[in-house]
């Protein structure tokens, strides 16, 4: 059995870097690359305020939809209003985790709704900060987005609600032995050596790049067991001694 990989790029919004994206998009493109996109259906974010608004944004998302990416649905405005880390555990900031079921259905609804009207379906659910908590995994079965890009497993697998949890366990590529693993990308920030890095990686890899799909396909019927959450606490466990060891050595 050897590793396979996903691609997911996070903080699509008409304010993105579109410079660099226009070159990941190229890359994308000529290697065939089936990524998951996740957009912010109405960014409020000034983080990623990083150009002027593209007029055209969603005309790109239906595109893009089109080409066969899986859109992700990226929260509601990717604003911060909790310190709660929710079910992953991984950032103390949140758009969800710890509002009423009200408050966070109000939000899902209004986010639905702007991707209803631009004509966009969205394949799987991406929280902002990897924060969410059970509201939101009962919300997300009610209105029918039945995939969460989210968690430290090495397998994909489908809960008691019937919804899939596709792991999202690495921010650059890594050669691994078996397991599926998605590679998240943040090309706001990007240089052109990033983008080289890239392009390399991607030729590198790119036969054991799969798409979100081929994973629903593969893994639909598996539930999750014993080993899935021991290696989600391994790699949780792992993220967070690195994390403190950067902070350490500023």
């Amino acid at each position: 059995m050897t590793a396979k990989y996903l691609l997911r790029f996070d903080d699509l919004c008409p304010t993105m870097n579109w410079d660099v994206w226009s070159e990941v998009e190229l890359i994308l493109y000529d290697t065939g690359v089936k990524p998951i996109l996740a957009v912010v259906p109405d960014n409020q974010d000034e983080a990623l305020r990083c150009s002027e608004p593209n007029s055209h944004f969603w005309e790109h998302v239906r595109q893009w939809q089109r080409a066969g990416a899986a859109i992700g649905l990226h929260g509601f405005e990717h604003r911060y209003v909790t310190r709660d880390s929710g079910i992953i555990g991984l950032n103390e900031r949140s758009e969800f985790a710890g509002l009423p079921l009200a408050e966070q259905k109000r939000k899902l609804t209004a986010a639905l709704e702007i991707f209803r009207r631009e004509q966009i379906t969205p394949s799987v659910w991406v929280a902002p900060a990897h924060s969410f908590d059970e509201n939101t995994v009962t919300l997300l079965a009610a209105l029918r987005i039945n995939v969460i890009s989210d968690g430290f497993f090495l397998f994909p697998h489908v809960d008691h609600l019937g919804l899939m949890w596709i792991p999202q366990q690495l921010w650059r590529f890594r050669m691994l032995p078996f397991g599926v693993w998605t590679v998240c990308f943040h090309h706001n920030s990007w240089t052109k050596k990033d983008v080289l890095r890239f392009r390399e990686d991607l030729h590198r890899y790119k036969h054991s790049i799969v798409s979100l799909a081929q994973m629903m396909q593969a893994y639909g019927e598996r539930h999750s067991g014993f080993l899935d959450s021991v290696v989600a606490r391994s790699i949780l466990s792992s993220i967070r001694i690195k994390r403190r060891f950067l902070h350490q050595s500023r």
